[in-house]
């Protein structure tokens, strides 16, 4: 099996037989792994499927869409490896997967409602007596080894990222000329698009989580910041300097994907707002300048001077990696936006086209004297004109995942001073 060809005399031979030898020691050490670790996959899936959905649904304990709410795509996943797993233990992997994978709708099911199937299985834990009492005594059989169903429940998204590093491993360890190298490249490559939709899925889960702490932070429900296609970024004090000389007063900012929302700390000693905060300004990026201003903190933190359409904000920080961070992650917000707007102007562009430009076609179709002509304009080359984002560094918070996960970037809400609040306060949006 060699990926080169042959050198001439015995040394070269030798070394490609020594490189032929890696690559077999190689592959017989993954499909080994592969085929262990999918007889317990299947033994665990067996576990659900018999202990759990078929003994539910023959006693009624559950309704059925409860039962597939919870268990949703599993009976037939279960099917589907029991058949992969006869074709491993043969050893046709190439063919195994290359079957397996038109299936693999069964896992993006399956991906897509992970996250209901967690919050029914646990209610009915919490308010379901017969079902609370069924599950504790499924999980006590010796065949769970003290596996709860919530351990088992995650099992298919796991193992779609197991099947991504075996199928990539063997291929590596595959000679192209070989047969079955082809099969395991193209599952591969499928596997992997499903892969990255549990990642997807993973982040847009996490964003939600954080759309839904902001706004239980904020105080009553004029604010609104769950929205569709929005991603949180970052949060943090930063204090604002006024236009006519005022006092400097510290304000929490959240910075979403489109919008910078400015807010305060309601009073310490409100019965029930002491530890929230109130909306007081939703700045829109679509048309925001970000420019960074220097020498007013003597060489320590900065100034940043956002322009909006109506309204222009300063806002200052003695920290001078802080300063920096937001000046990064404000830009990239803003360019991000400006590069979607660019890009769906165009297709516009490219998609509409005049109502005279389409009669002249029709005329040109039906006359057989003048030569037919085409006035579509071409697709793809708009594309290329399309704006790139700010560049990014590593202290940038521009990514949801990235910016959900910087834990240093975020600063505790309760170390922010306190500051009276008035009768009625509003968040006005610009």
């Amino acid at each position: 099996m060699s990926f080169s060809p042959t050198p001439v005399g015995p040394t070269g031979s030798r070394s490609v037989q020594e490189q032929r030898e890696k690559w077999e020691r190689k592959r017989t050490r993954t499909a080994r792994a592969l085929v262990q670790t999918e007889q317990k996959y299947c033994k665990q899936l067996e576990l659900v499927n018999t202990y759990f959905v078929e003994i539910l649904k023959a006693k009624g304990t559950l309704r059925q869409d409860i039962r597939e709410s919870i268990f949703s795509s599993i009976p037939s996943i279960h099917s589907v490896n029991q058949t992969l797993l006869v074709r491993l233990e043969n050893g046709d992997f190439g063919r195994g997967f290359d079957d397996f994978c038109p299936h693999l709708h069964h896992y993006v099911t399956y991906i897509d409602n992970i996250q209901n199937a967690n919050k029914v299985l646990a209610l009915q834990v919490k308010k379901n007596k017969a079902f609370r009492r069924f599950k504790k005594l499924q999980e006590s059989r010796p065949e769970f080894h003290n596996c709860k169903l919530e351990d088992l429940l995650p099992l298919p998204i796991r193992r779609i990222q197991q099947y991504k590093h075996f199928l990539r491993d063997l291929s590596e360890n595959t000679s192209p000329d070989y047969p079955e190298f082809q099969q395991l490249s193209r599952s591969g490559k499928l596997v992997s698009e499903v892969s990255q939709r549990i990642q997807d899925n993973a982040r847009s889960h996490d964003n939600h989580l954080q759309l839904r702490r902001v706004q239980k932070l904020l105080k009553g429900r004029k604010t609104k910041v769950m929205a569709p296609g929005r991603w949180y970024l970052r949060e943090g004090w930063l204090r604002t300097v006024p236009p006519k000389g005022a006092e400097v007063k510290p304000k929490m900012f959240f910075l979403f994907s489109d919008v910078l929302l400015q807010a305060k700390p309601c009073h310490p000693l409100h019965p029930t707002n002491g530890d929230k905060f109130a909306g007081q300004r939703v700045y829109p990026l679509k048309n925001c300048t970000v420019d960074k201003v220097f020498g007013h903190t003597k060489s320590q933190g900065g100034l940043l001077s956002l322009t909006f359409p109506k309204a222009k904000l300063l806002l200052m920080s003695s920290d001078q990696e802080d300063i920096n961070d937001w000046y990064y992650s404000l830009s990239s917000a803003v360019g991000q936006l400006k590069s979607r707007n660019t890009v769906v102007h165009q297709r516009d562009d490219l998609v509409r086209r005049p109502l005279r430009c389409f009669v002249e076609d029709q005329k040109n179709q039906t006359t057989p004297s003048t030569p037919p002509t085409t006035t579509h304009a071409p697709t793809t080359p708009g594309r290329k004109r399309m704006v790139p984002p700010p560049p990014q560094t590593p202290s940038t918070s521009t990514a949801p995942a990235e910016a959900e996960g910087s834990a240093s970037k975020r600063m505790k809400l309760t170390e922010g001073p306190a500051e009276s609040e008035p009768a009625r306060s509003s968040c006005v949006i610009l």
